[in-house]
């Protein structure tokens, strides 16, 4: 059972979340990228952004804490794990993908900071 505080202090880091994520997705648009899909759910994972700029597919994980430095710490290798079986999961149904370069980025988002998007931030485990 949660008490009425817990409850309002996970709607509001919903919230946050949601909005970062919002936040990411321009970030992207404006660096060029086309976005191809948000919040894609597969078993096992989800991949928050796909995103795509000249032969590159791009699986993005966005994190939002209060500070920039918290965020980049939030992707452990079991994150990591369930991004890369979601990708599978996503080239599985979208074979068209197959020829072209696939990466696993990262956008860490703070409040006042602009978003910091970090290009391969670990690798994805295809096999």
């Amino acid at each position: 059972m949660t008490t009425d505080g817990q409850t309002t202090k996970r709607r509001k880091a919903r919230s946050f979340g949601q909005i970062a994520e919002w936040v990411a997705l321009l970030a992207m648009v404006l660096r060029g990228y086309r976005i191809l899909g948000r919040n894609y759910l597969a078993p096992g994972g989800e991949i928050d952004l796909i995103a795509l700029r000249g032969s590159t597919i791009c699986f993005v994980e966005v994190k939002a804490r209060p500070q920039l430095e918290n965020a980049q710490t939030a992707i452990n290798p079991q994150k990591q794990a369930r991004v890369a079986r979601a990708v599978g999961f996503w080239l599985s149904q979208n074979r068209w993908a197959r020829d072209y370069n696939k990466r696993a980025d990262a956008i860490f988002i703070a409040p006042w900071r602009w978003p910091l998007h970090i290009v391969g931030a670990f690798d994805l485990d295809l096999r």
